[in-house]
């Protein structure tokens, strides 16, 4: 598909007429014109806002020349699941579980091979071949080459250290010790809890990654207990299968 394509059906898609984007663009109506008449593109600023505003990505905008991959666990990457730079702005090099807000989430490869594994499996993989090929292929990712540089000074690590003390001093009842969290986005594990009167709420917003993990009983029961936390709050939940019949238990403002 063609960038003149690709921005006549987002706008249309949007319910925008060519004023309309415009005015958003700080452009005039005879430039959306051209560019949906393929005369010519947006500069790189104004790919900027479009991508913004359709919360897409410049490559997308672009009619998709490149297959982008996470530069840190090699996941094919789609609109949906790009991760955000601190200012929310789409990055193209990264995926929603490995970077958020600005921060690089893992700092381990080991860490993140363990997290990967199960996915790949579930898709087919057999574990060994699974492991083989992480350890194969995440050394050759931009990020792991320039690990040193790009993951700071440890902030976040340390972020993710004291959330896992906050969380194991609450004392949950029948709650395993957390021993560590991963990144989690909101949309997979958004659960609505049910409140007294009949209605149900959600707490977490769709497209932010927070930190968490799920726990099985200690009583081996058929609950299990889910953990998610950021800066500002500590979740701890229980629910059935695939987070059926969720429940409550914790929402502490940290």
């Amino acid at each position: 598909m063609n960038t003149k394509d690709v921005i006549y059906g987002l706008r249309t898609k949007h319910g925008l007429s060519q004023d309309e984007l415009a005015e958003k663009l700080f452009v005039t109506r005879q430039a959306v014109s051209r560019w949906e008449n393929g005369e010519t593109v947006p500069n790189t600023e104004t790919l900027k806002l479009l991508s913004r505003l359709f919360r897409v990505s410049i490559n997308t905008l672009l009619g998709s020349p490149r297959q982008l991959i996470c530069q840190c666990c090699g996941m094919p990457l789609e609109d949906e699941i790009l991760g955000r730079d601190k200012d929310g702005a789409l990055n193209e090099d990264y995926c929603q579980w490995c970077y958020a807000d600005g921060s690089y989430t893992y700092s381990d490869m080991d860490e993140l091979i363990e997290v990967c594994v199960p996915n790949m499996v579930s898709q087919g993989f057999s574990e060994e071949r699974a492991r083989a090929w992480l350890r194969e292929s995440l050394p050759e990712l931009d990020y792991w080459k320039r690990h040193e540089e790009l993951a700071g000074d440890g902030q976040f690590e340390a972020l993710k250290k004291q959330l896992v003390e906050e969380i194991n001093a609450l004392g949950v009842p029948g709650m395993p010790k957390v021993e560590r969290l991963n990144a989690l986005v909101g949309s997979y594990v958004n659960l609505a809890y049910p409140l007294p009167g009949g209605a149900a709420v959600k707490f977490l917003d769709d497209r932010t990654t927070y930190l968490g993990t799920q726990l099985e009983p200690e009583d081996g029961g058929e609950r299990c207990f889910g953990v998610l936390a950021n800066v500002d709050f500590i979740l701890v939940c229980t629910y059935g299968c695939e987070g059926s019949d969720p429940e409550l238990l914790l929402y502490k403002k940290r």
